[in-house]
């Protein structure tokens, strides 16, 4: 996790997920329903989750549940209860992710559905965390065992993603802190829609060898 997020306190962790739920709707990439699930990794195994539909979220509805389940702090409705494994399975799997983020973004849950990984053709995915395929894991029933094995066994096999498209189902997406998550599934959603739209006209094409070192360099620039 970045420094100024790992030292946040519970209170602005929360704060901060709430705005990148908003952000995520002013980008245009969430769903007709506005469905989405955010969490937010606090000390101790324990993390704040959202509630479900997330539009007009408030920090006052967030819940802090363990990782072994259980709803410490707050209210979640079975629904949303569902889903805790499956943000727990990548903290887990992820020391270093401070944030998990699941949509159901069109054009990223259209190569879910078509069980296609989706290319890293477009800079903004290069430059936001992505620089490889996002993978597939195979179907299994909302938050069962069947579907969090699948996401802990893709996580073990593509140890540097930091996304991942749920066969069937959305988009999984995580990171150090709420705001680079939330950048990398706008940057992910316009990438899947590029990618179909660029079908139409003969096809995306990759990157040049070397791309993401001169994006690196290009960054390093700047930052200077």
């Amino acid at each position: 996790m970045s420094d100024t997020y790992d030292d946040a306190g519970d209170g602005e962790r929360g704060r901060r997920l709430v705005a990148a739920a908003e952000q995520l709707f002013t980008a245009g990439v969430m769903s007709h329903s506005g469905h989405a699930n955010l969490s937010a990794r606090l000390d101790g195994e324990r993390l704040l989750l959202t509630p479900g539909h997330v539009r007009g979220l408030r920090a006052e509805q967030l819940a802090t549940v363990g990782f072994d389940g259980q709803v410490l702090e707050g209210e979640l409705r079975s629904v949303s209860a569902e889903i805790i494994a499956m943000h727990t399975a990548v903290y887990r799997a992820r020391p270093h992710v401070g944030t998990v983020i699941h949509t159901h973004s069109p054009s990223a849950t259209a190569f879910a559905l078509a069980h296609r990984p989706l290319p890293c053709r477009t800079e903004p995915m290069l430059r936001f965390g992505q620089a490889e395929e996002v993978p597939v894991v195979p179907w299994g029933p909302r938050g069962s065992d069947v579907s969090v094995r699948g996401i802990a066994e893709v996580l073990d096999r593509c140890p540097t993603t930091a996304a991942v498209l749920l066969a069937n189902h959305g988009l999984l997406v995580f990171g150090p802190d709420p705001e680079a998550t939330a950048h990398l599934v706008v940057a992910i959603e316009e990438s899947a829609e590029a990618e179909i739209a660029a079908a139409a006209i003969g096809g995306a094409v990759d990157f040049p060898p070397g791309a993401q070192e001169a994006v690196r360099a290009a960054i390093a620039r700047v930052a200077r």
